[in-house]
């Protein structure tokens, strides 16, 4: 089992670490608060160098916290996707940073009016365990880029990865600059209560409801990347093994432990047992074995794991039929591996239908039209990622305008996250905010409105003693 104590330290000595280092990186931003172009540049070129000369060792830890990780997951879902994301803030920071002149009117001419983007100060970045490197240095990377000073709270359930990214960004960077926080549930609490200049949380909605009212305590700004039930949308027409196969990549990835994971399927009536045979020859292809195969990712803990294990045994109770996608038949009884469950005939009062499933379990819901699963949709809570199906423009169409949702692949699944130059973020219970690219960037810094004047001052015209000369401009400027 993982251990669930990752700080090196009490939790009281912890507390009282991280309370002085806010006010170390506080006093810091005072003394320094606009860095230079060239100076965030350097900044984002030595956490890219350290994360490509640690990548081994990241991804050794990754696979420790895990039991089972693939080095190459890894690699492409972390190191790839924050190595590029640095690189493309290192290639547009400073035309991000370049002031934005703005029109002046008639009214108050002559003067000149522009916006600046001034960093906020100290950015408090809260990480899940499923990417701990990705979700980790994604933010910082953004928080860096608008000059600010970051402190990251890592997941209790990740400490070997927690390590080795504390050592690696101690190598770079002064914790006045950067500093990495451990510890549970009281240190997190405490973390979310400290008067950040913006607050950056990803996990579940249930935990940000929690964090987003520490935060408001202080009128803390946040961007929340929460999560919920992604749909994946096959529409009638559609290449079924096209589907299926870039489906089950993104189901199976990280095992499902992925937020914007596809949560369950709409498929057009009939289409059922197609899907599960195309399914299960399609996973079979991938992984033909699960329990002793590098490439399939453990569930990451024993109360994960039990989770998952609690809802498929709730819906079975409850009436659905389950299909193990289990390619060798294997027995996976003493360890954390857990091969996809299809979920068949699911009904409301069931966990899997309620709740974000963060793991290897998948509802399959038909529809008469695709009117009827549109409503399905829209009857529930705004997801973080919807997936749709279907080479027809006028489907896609539909689907975009009448939807809501924090992304959206077309025939394909996750791959909206990775595009540098696209905002990452959710809407309604999937979150708030954006940080990836230019939008990243502008969330963590003060956009401030500067008006510049001369020595003549138009605005005299308005000064009091208020008397027939000002009536007359009143008159002349509004009423037509």
């Amino acid at each position: 089992m993982v251990a669930t104590v990752t700080s090196i330290h009490a939790p009281d000595q912890e507390l009282a670490r991280m309370t002085s280092l806010f006010q170390q990186q506080q006093q810091a931003f005072r003394q320094h608060p606009m860095l230079q172009a060239s100076e965030r540049i350097a900044d984002l070129k030595r956490l890219k160098e350290a994360v490509l000369s640690y990548q081994d060792e990241l991804a050794t830890a990754v696979n420790q916290d895990f039991s089972c990780r693939s080095k190459d997951e890894t690699q492409i879902a972390e190191i790839m996707t924050s190595v590029h994301g640095i690189d493309y803030a290192i290639k547009h920071l400073k035309g991000w940073m370049k002031p934005s002149r703005r029109q002046v009117s008639m009214l108050f001419a002559p003067s000149h009016n522009h916006v600046m983007y001034q960093p906020l100060g100290v950015v408090g970045i809260m990480v899940p365990w499923n990417y701990p490197i990705q979700l980790a240095i994604l933010p910082l990377a953004t928080a860096l880029s608008a000059g600010n000073r970051a402190m990251i709270k890592m997941s209790e359930f990740t400490p070997a990865t927690n390590k080795v990214l504390q050592k690696m960004l101690a190598s770079i960077f002064s914790e006045q600059q950067v500093a990495v926080i451990e510890g549970e549930v009281e240190v997190s609490s405490a973390f979310a209560e400290l008067p950040w200049d913006h607050l950056v949380f990803t996990g579940s909605t249930a935990v940000g409801k929690i964090v987003m009212a520490a935060a408001a305590k202080n009128l803390t700004p946040v961007t929340l990347e929460l999560g919920g039930k992604s749909p994946a949308i096959i529409a009638p027409g559609a290449n079924l093994k096209d589907a299926v196969e870039r489906i089950c990549f993104g189901k199976s990835l990280n095992a499902g432990q992925t937020c914007i994971a596809p949560d369950y399927i709409l498929l057009p009536e009939g289409q059922q047992q197609a899907f599960i045979d195309t399914y299960k020859a399609t996973f079979a292809h991938m992984y033909p074995r699960v329990r002793d195969n590098d490439d399939y990712t453990a569930v990451v803990n024993e109360r994960q794991f039990q989770r998952l294990q609690s809802w498929v045994a709730d819906a079975k109770e409850k009436g659905a039929d389950i299909t193990v996608v289990n390619p060798a038949n294997e027995d996976f009884s003493g360890t954390r591996k857990m091969p996809l469950h299809i979920v068949q005939n699911g009904s409301a009062d069931m966990k899997v239908m309620q709740e974000e499933l963060f793991g290897p379990i998948l509802p399959v819901v038909p529809y008469r039209s695709l009117d009827d699963a549109i409503d399905y949709v829209n009857d529930r809570d705004r997801p973080l990622a919807l997936y749709f199906f279907s080479y027809d423009k006028g489907q896609q169409k539909k689907i975009l305008e009448r939807t809501h949702a924090g992304g959206v692949s077309i025939n394909d699944t996750l791959m909206h996250i990775a595009q540098d130059d696209m905002p990452f973020g959710g809407v309604g219970p999937s979150g708030m905010g954006h940080y990836h690219g230019k939008e990243g960037f502008v969330a963590l810094s003060k956009a401030k409105a500067v008006h510049r004047k001369g020595k003549f001052n138009s605005g005299q015209f308005i000064y009091p003693p208020y008397g027939g000369a000002i009536q007359s401009l009143i008159k002349k400027i509004f009423i037509r």
